[in-house]
């Protein structure tokens, strides 16, 4: 019988009554007390939204999960924050989060029902990884029709390394973390998430890396702070089925550790 969960474990997130084998990787590192589940971490997005020039912008973020990044916008005084999240549970927590700073609606990515040129910015993290190829174009055709002229799409996402990997090697990666993560991540290079955002209308304006080391403890201890990691560690401690799941992603994460890399990109709509 697995051990009870540790009381820190957070019963209003999403999927919280599945069992730990087969809980999403993110949720489930939610639940452990986890709060920045970014592949870049703390410091890519902190990056992320010092490059897409919040200050006075209509911002848009695409599935906010916990809120942590939309707290972070809000830092940034944009003249307005609206979170467009399809799950209920992850929506309300994004609520709580920030308050009356801003709203969140329930919807889908790639159907977002926010207005045409409504938004200045669009910010996305890894939720695009997520998706199939063809719905991750849908998205981000979605996004060039609800912003301005102009308007910057900022994407933190999990991408694959050197451009000319070969095609058994990336499909070998991705079945690697469909199986560990409990979700059919498809991460791209570099170069096609470049093409992604420019088949659907878009320019580069800028392009970093950062190491995918979600799960290094100097990288824990770096965004989830001493207190955070000492909690993380104990809910991870007295938990035997998340604990088998945790060390799983780390030995996935660990053992591709040589073509897996943060990406963050910054693209513009051109007309």
């Amino acid at each position: 019988m697995a051990d009870k969960p540790a009381d820190h474990a957070n019963p209003e997130l999403p999927l919280a009554d599945r069992g730990a084998a087969n809980l999403p990787g993110h949720w489930l590192l939610a639940r452990l007390g986890k709060r920045v589940l970014r592949p870049g971490g703390r410091k890519m997005t902190e990056q992320l939204l010092t490059h897409a020039a919040l200050a006075g912008a209509d911002v848009v973020e695409l599935a906010p999960g916990l809120g942590k990044t939309a707290v972070s916008i809000l830092e940034h005084s944009p003249a307005s924050y609206v979170g467009v999240e399809s799950d209920d549970h992850a929506a309300e927590l994004t609520r709580k989060a920030i308050g009356a700073g801003g709203s969140v609606v329930t919807g889908e990515a790639a159907k977002t029902g926010r207005p045409d040129s409504s938004a200045d910015v669009i910010v996305g993290e890894a939720m695009l990884t997520m998706q199939t190829d063809r719905h991750k174009a849908e998205i981000a055709s979605e996004a060039l029709r609800v912003l301005r002229p102009g308007g910057r799409y900022a994407i933190h996402e999990l991408a694959i390394e050197p451009d000319d990997v070969a095609d058994e090697i990336k499909t070998e990666i991705r079945q690697a973390l469909a199986r560990s993560i409990k979700v059919n991540a498809r991460p791209l290079t570099a170069r096609e998430w470049r093409d992604l955002l420019i088949d659907n209308g878009f320019e580069i304006e800028a392009v970093h890396f950062a190491p995918m080391a979600l799960l290094d403890p100097t990288r824990i201890i770096a965004d989830e702070g001493l207190l955070g990691t000492l909690k993380f560690v104990r809910n991870v401690a007295t938990d035997s089925d998340a604990r088998k799941r945790v060390l799983a992603m780390r030995r996935t994460f660990t053992k591709y550790r040589d073509h897996l890399v943060a990406i963050e990109i910054i693209a513009r709509k051109t007309a």
